[in-house]
């Protein structure tokens, strides 16, 4: 409930921050025309200086004739308005300029001295003096179109100001909107302030070499053009020949006589203006710097709203804060953010209780404090700190896939290397399972044994945080014919020795009994110098002194499960002591604990090994590497003793601890090894047939309770219901 309203108002804020700027926007656009005038016509916008209608501009200069209320007009100058800018760095007017064209004459007159005949001359005068408009002579370009035209461009002193000649050839046609003589011509303007200026067009007929008769334009043009519409909207310039009208640039400031500003003892520039700057708006003079008293006849400034505003500046009041718009919207986000925190704060809080609950942390507790200060004070680390660690558990990070989850390897911030097990989603069925490793292993510190760091319990899946091994499992060494050191006999035989310590300190040297119940290759790790440590505790179980543990869940893996406890799903320490056999067993043999590549009868290791044991074949079974570097007397104790904790009756194996003890004496009697008295195990046939059926289904395949389910055996852990 509380992270939907957390959504709900994250949604209604961005919402708001949205819709704020078109809100602002829409309060400046209103106020560019003065109040209470008409802001449009058609659809061009009418800012202020300019104005529809009586007081609604600066002066008559800048009044508009909205024309059949779709087109504006500068009423004195009668120019169609296309677009207005009060943008103070580039304030200009668009307007519709008369393109300028005459017919020349069909029959040749008087041919000059130089060789070319005159037609007459057609004159179009612009004046703009005393007005508060210039020609832009940077936007707008002086043009003629069509062949034998001679365009110029005067003063009304007739001094030149631009012109250009186009010769004729009729197999060339410009385009992309300009042109350099052929055809047609044109030419940059080269006076500033231009407000007067006339347009004359003449035709011109140039003789061709050899006496032919002239080629002739039958119409010419002229006309004074926007360069960026020229070059944006016009591919052909030719296409001028069908417009009478084309746009250009008129640049703008506000004009005021002496009289306007000198009137009624007025002495000051700011008395003399009806629209006196307010707040963020300040004018300044455009022909020299900020505004001040002169002799000037005239004079000609601009107005423009300061960096922190918008709008317009030659209204009062005119430019608005972008910042004072924006205050309620920043307010709103902040306010917006502090309850985002203080929610998904409390949010984040009640969910980690909720996970912490759901991944057993209560349990863990209880479970930890009913070991009267036994255990270690098991860290808890917090969800960020194995995110980072883990690089948010990236796939590149996975050391591999076990029965209850996946091992990531991370580094924590003080720079230990580790190992993060993340636990698959647990049902309430298996939480106990998971508590049940983190309170085993709190109990444990053996050099043999993978050493618990911590817990994470707050997340939705629980983590484990244990030290990081770094070579890989058993398994591993002994099947993979690419792994770079082969395991010689020597250090198989201490592997074996190792492990045989741990289990018995987890058997008689905890404080309560500890039954580990998935011995198996991939659950030993060896560490850089090769050292064994068991890990895997999720299946472990500790019971009291003198007693065995009773389940209807029978758990373990096909290859190195207990025929006893398979069959009476009474789990004892000589149940670990047959996994750890089988373990040797591989050790000897270099081979997997299920097999497919053998015959029916020896598909499980075990069964194929004392086979073998009884016809006297083991040295057909052991794998070659060690009969080639170890003492074939050391080697045949050790098989021995494994066929030992192989009995079928469980009271008839060793304990781990006698185990350790011989292997021990095994290891410090290296090289000096003497004739030994093996202990002969006997086994009745059809005891050992009937005992591993389980084991000669070659596929993997169990079927119960109606339904069958295929495992690869040899690394998928066994879950069976007992009746």
């Amino acid at each position: 409930m509380g992270l939907q309203l957390v959504r709900v108002i994250l949604s209604v804020v961005l919402l708001l921050l949205l819709l704020w700027p078109t809100k602002t926007s829409a309060l400046v656009n209103a106020s560019l025309a003065k109040y209470g005038c008409q802001a449009k016509c058609g659809n061009i916008s009418i800012p202020y200086p300019f104005g529809i209608g009586q007081n609604c501009s600066f002066d008559s200069w800048y009044s508009v004739e909205c024309k059949n209320n779709i087109k504006p007009y500068l009423r004195r100058i009668d120019l169609e308005v296309l677009e207005i800018s009060i943008d103070d760095m580039d304030s200009y007017v668009q307007v519709n300029s008369p393109v300028i064209s005459t017919n020349c004459p069909e029959s040749d007159t008087t041919v000059n001295n130089n060789g070319s005949t005159a037609g007459d001359t057609v004159t179009s005068t612009v004046d703009l003096r005393n007005s508060p408009f210039v020609l832009s002579t940077t936007a707008n370009i002086f043009m003629a179109v069509g062949c034998d035209n001679h365009a110029l461009m005067t003063y009304v002193n007739d001094s030149t100001i631009a012109g250009c000649i186009s010769i004729c050839n009729t197999s060339t046609r410009t385009s992309g909107g300009s042109c350099f003589g052929i055809n047609c011509c044109q030419s940059p303007i080269t006076r500033l302030d231009l407000q007067a200026f006339k347009l004359n067009l003449q035709c011109v007929y140039q003789a061709r070499r050899g006496g032919s008769s002239p080629q002739r334009s039958s119409r010419i043009y002229a006309l004074l053009v926007d360069q960026k519409w020229l070059t944006s909207y016009l591919t052909d310039p030719f296409a001028v020949q069908s417009m009478s009208h084309v746009p250009a640039v008129l640049n703008w400031d506000l004009y005021l006589s002496a009289e306007k500003y000198l009137e009624k003892g007025r002495t000051s520039f700011f008395d003399a203006l009806e629209i006196i700057p307010h707040g963020r708006a300040y004018c300044y003079d455009s022909e020299t710097t900020m505004l001040s008293t002169s002799n000037r006849t005239s004079i000609r400034f601009k107005c423009s709203c300061d960096y922190s505003s918008q709008g317009n500046p030659y209204l009062p009041f005119g430019c608005q804060g972008v910042c004072s718009g924006s205050v309620g919207a920043t307010l709103l986000l902040i306010a917006a953010w502090w309850l985002y925190k203080v929610m998904k704060k409390r949010i984040d809080k009640k969910r980690k209780e909720k996970f912490f609950k759901r991944n057993g942390g209560f349990l863990l507790q209880q479970q930890l404090s009913s070991t009267d200060g036994n255990v270690e004070k098991t860290k808890l680390f917090n969800e960020k700190e194995l995110e980072k660690a883990t690089d948010h558990y990236n796939e590149d990070r996975i050391l591999g896939h076990g029965g209850q989850g996946t091992v990531y390897k991370g580094m924590l911030s003080d720079g230990r290397i580790v190992a993060v097990k993340k636990s698959k989603i647990l049902d309430e069925g298996k939480v106990e399972q998971f508590i049940n490793e983190v309170v085993i292993l709190s109990q444990i510190n053996h050099r043999n044994i993978v050493m618990l760091l911590g817990c994470c319990l707050e997340t939705e899946v629980p983590l484990l945080v244990y030290e990081f091994i770094s070579n890989g499992t058993l398994f591993q060494h002994i099947h993979d014919p690419n792994v770079e050191l082969p395991l010689l006999w020597e250090m198989r035989l201490r592997i074996a020795t190792e492990v045989a310590g741990a289990l018995s300190y987890l058997h008689y040297a905890a404080s309560i009994p500890i039954y580990h119940r998935d011995i198996k290759s991939t659950n030993i790790l060896l560490d850089d110098k090769y050292k064994a440590k068991v890990s895997d505790f999720g299946t472990s179980r500790s019971v009291a002194v003198d007693q065995t543990h009773l389940t209807t869940l029978v758990q373990g893996t096909f290859g190195y499960l207990d025929p006893e406890y398979f069959q009476s799903s009474q789990f004892t320490e000589k149940s670990d002591v047959y996994s750890f056999g089988v373990v040797v067993v591989e050790l000897l043999t270099g081979q997997k604990a299920i097999s497919s590549t053998r015959s029916q009868e020896g598909r499980s290791l075990a069964t194929y090994f004392i086979q073998s044991m009884e016809e006297n074949r083991l040295l057909d079974i052991l794998d070659p590497k060690i009969l080639k570097d170890g003492r074939r007397e050391e080697i045949m104790v050790v098989a021995h003793l494994a066929n030992r904790c192989l009995n079928l009756n469980g009271k008839k194996r060793p304990t781990m601890k006698e185990v350790a003890i011989e292997l021990e004496g095994i290891k410090m009697s290296q090289g000096g090894m003497t004739q030994q008295n093996y202990v002969e195990v006997e086994y009745n046939k059809t005891d050992l047939t009937e005992a591993w059926e389980i084991a000669s289904m070659s596929t993997g395949t169990f079927s119960g309770s109606g339904t069958s389910t295929t495992l690869p055996f040899d690394v998928q852990p066994l879950l069976l219901n007992k009746p």
